[in-house]
């Protein structure tokens, strides 16, 4: 069963045009199954949903139960790919409220992510809300020294201490690292701190069905399970190596398609809060795969219909450079009918009857055709409700169109060599032993 339905008449782009793909897309997908087990390659989520780590999954549902049951406050330190999965999963699948319901109601702790940047605001306003709450924390770095979540965790290592002691403290913190080596897996094998592995042929943009999303996820009271089913499903789905019946192909060509004629700007667009932050991680998926040697389609993203109150003018008549995608979620989860008002100050009776979401979906169409006549040509996504396993296989659609589009653009998807520049230059103005004083010429 597929719960993801493409839909591209309103791109403008032929079957003619996508068939003329057909043979170098289905050269990517064998080439990514030759390389898929080579553990020095990135390309361990290929297969990840039908060949995880039994053992460490199981390990993964006991710690979370763990967790769950002696701590109020669950933290998640990390940046990047190291956190945007779990969040992703965590807001689509639960409460926009979640944090604020009581205990009784909630039954899994309050979910924060700090590490993602290094404002003194954030994690001091951060320590308040926790206040003397039971606290357990979950530090997710390859390395253990990348700058934002090392501050983080230095920090919130030194607040457990100091709450429960140096035991009690070790029994609370869990890693996510390397499976031999780095700073955090040579300090967590130290203080003997529960461990999970970050495969070393995932990247992390790729890695939210590895231990670094699956652990928080957990804990967030989301079944794993079905995640991990819904994958399966469209790790299934797409290994159809025609491009006539492959959605996952049809998409990654067709953005490509419409990024030779110009349209270099893809705009995630949704019609649901829940799902702000897997816009966040899809920006973080195809902006660090795409973006080298000068291409790259620019992901951006906008949540409607709050953002046609803001961005809306350009995107209807700004330059038309620009495509949009559209996650269209067949089922809402829960409604409300719209009542007659006998005043009609605000003039709305002409709703009264209608429900909210048929109300939602009428402004969606309404955008996508506005939009397509104003020369801003849109990919609709439907998927068919917010549930573990649609989610599972949406994450699992992007990032296998999001290795094909790579490859189609001429660039490699897995590695991100332009994010070491700000840093180098970083160190070298907080004077890191090793980084050269000297100003580089940013002048010309």
């Amino acid at each position: 069963m597929q719960n993801i339905k493409l839909d591209l008449s309103y791109t403008g782009i032929t079957e003619k045009e996508i068939s003329k793909y057909a043979t170098k897309v289905k050269k990517i997908y064998n080439k990514l199954n030759e390389i898929s087990e080579d553990e020095n390659e990135f390309v361990g989520w290929l297969k990840l949903p039908s060949n995880y780590d039994k053992k460490e999954f199981s390990k993964i549902k006991k710690i979370a139960k763990k967790i769950r049951k002696e701590s109020e406050v669950f933290v998640v330190i990390g940046i990047g790919g190291s956190y945007l999965g779990a969040r992703a999963v965590i807001e689509s699948l639960t409460s926009n409220f979640a944090n604020m319901f009581p205990d009784k109601i909630r039954k899994s702790p309050q979910i924060f992510f700090v590490g993602n940047s290094i404002s003194p605001n954030y994690i001091n306003e951060l320590i308040d809300c926790i206040g003397n709450k039971d606290i357990s924390i979950n530090v997710i770095s390859k390395s253990g020294t990348t700058t934002e979540p090392a501050i983080a965790f230095r920090i919130f290592r030194e607040f457990l201490e100091n709450k429960y002691g140096a035991d009690e403290a070790a029994n609370r913190i869990y890693v996510t690292t390397d499976k031999k080596k780095g700073a955090l897996k040579e300090l967590a094998d130290q203080e003997e701190y529960e461990t999970f592995v970050i495969p070393d042929n995932i990247g992390g943009r790729f890695s939210v069905l590895t231990a670094v999303g699956l652990l928080p996820i957990a804990v967030a009271g989301i079944d794993i399970d079905k995640l991990m089913e819904g994958a399966k499903n469209a790790e299934c789905n797409y290994s159809d190596d025609s491009i006539k019946y492959n959605q996952c192909y049809r998409y990654a060509v067709v953005r490509n398609i419409l990024y030779q004629k110009d349209k270099t700007i893809e705009i995630l667009a949704n019609y649901e809060p829940k799902l702000h932050y897997f816009t966040e991680w899809w920006k973080q998926l195809y902006g660090e795969s795409e973006g080298k040697g000068h291409k790259g389609i620019f992901p951006a993203g906008v949540d409607l219909s709050t953002d046609l109150h803001s961005m809306g003018q350009y995107i209807q008549d700004g330059k038309r450079n620009l495509f949009e995608t559209v996650i269209n979620v067949e089922e809402t989860k829960t409604d409300i009918k719209i009542k007659r008002d006998e005043d009609n100050v605000d003039g709305l009776n002409f709703l009264a009857g209608k429900t909210m979401d048929y109300v939602n979906k009428k402004a969606m169409q309404g955008t996508i055709e506005a939009h397509v006549s104003g020369g801003v040509p849109n990919i609709i996504i439907n998927i068919k409700k917010l549930d573990e396993e649609t989610i599972g296989e949406l994450i699992y659609f992007f990032e296998l169109a999001c290795a094909v589009s790579g490859n189609i653009l001429g660039v490699n998807p897995f590695d991100q060599p332009g994010v070491e520049a700000y840093k180098n230059n970083m160190f070298r103005l907080l004077e890191k032993p090793g980084y050269e004083k000297e100003r580089p010429d940013v002048r010309s």
